[in-house]
């Protein structure tokens, strides 16, 4: 896998072995990418895998991002992804957690995001149950983005977020979220 745009445009980055994550292909993550202009601000890298959208975020400007996963494998391939970009420790954290759990924990930090990535594994409703704690929580910044990838099989609840873009790719929908009238 490898970083599409920006900064660290071209440089490859290590995935997990095994059945444990699925990264986004390098050709959806173009897509997801090209739709996001001028990136800037904090994001959210929820269900991180190896970071790929998260890192992707960072190369096109994000100013910081906070990777979260629950499989340990991932968080530490994260973190040797990120020192072998050189990215520095002041523009990421990495966490080993459950979803919830930490969506729970950011709203004690009362943390605003302008990104926040969802690619949890497919069909466990992870989307719908996240989607409904970023809403409680109010973790998303008026003008943020919420991107959601997941099997085509799934049906997204929105809750009061409103769609702004839908892509599908074969097996694989991509949906941008922000907030709707009803969530300011």
């Amino acid at each position: 896998m490898r970083v599409i745009g920006g900064k660290y445009k071209r440089l490859h980055i290590k995935t997990i072995d095994g059945q444990s994550t699925r990264p986004t292909t390098d050709k959806v993550k173009e897509n997801i990418f090209n739709g996001l202009q001028d990136l800037e601000g904090i994001g959210l890298d929820l269900f991180a895998g190896s970071g790929g959208l998260g890192i992707e975020g960072l190369s096109r400007g994000l100013d910081k991002v906070i990777f979260v996963d629950g499989n340990f494998k991932a968080t530490k391939m994260i973190k040797e992804n990120l020192n072998t970009l050189h990215i520095p420790e002041t523009q990421y954290e990495v966490y080993k957690n459950d979803a919830i759990r930490a969506l729970k924990a950011l709203n004690k930090r009362d943390i605003k995001f302008d990104y926040i990535f969802l690619d949890p594994p497919y069909r466990k409703s992870l989307i719908d149950q996240s989607l409904e704690k970023i809403q409680a929580f109010d973790l998303l910044n008026v003008n943020g983005t919420i991107i959601c990838e997941f099997d085509k099989s799934e049906d997204i609840d929105t809750g009061a977020f409103k769609v702004l873009k839908k892509y599908e790719y074969g097996l694989t929908h991509v949906m941008l979220l922000t907030k709707g009238e009803d969530n300011d």
